[in-house]
């Protein structure tokens, strides 16, 4: 017989560096669902999110130079 789950297991399963960055990747465009965003920030590691935004952040910057760059060797 399996062992019930309690709220706080399926807390602690659900708040995954994947659905943070997730979350984060549809901050980015711009398009959300309300409900799906309810359920996020009821699930959600705080910390996650904000690594997943900085390494985002970060990956968009370098992306921009290097479009940048190519643009102008050309």
């Amino acid at each position: 017989m399996k062992p019930q789950r309690t709220p706080s297991d399926v807390k602690k399963q659900s708040a995954s560096l994947g659905r943070s960055v997730k979350m984060v990747a549809w901050s980015f465009l711009g398009i959300r669902k309300n409900s799906e965003y309810e359920q996020d920030m009821a699930s959600v590691n705080p910390l996650h999110i904000i690594l997943a935004a900085f390494v985002g952040v970060v990956m968009l910057v370098m992306a921009l130079v290097l479009l940048v760059n190519w643009v102008v060797l050309k």
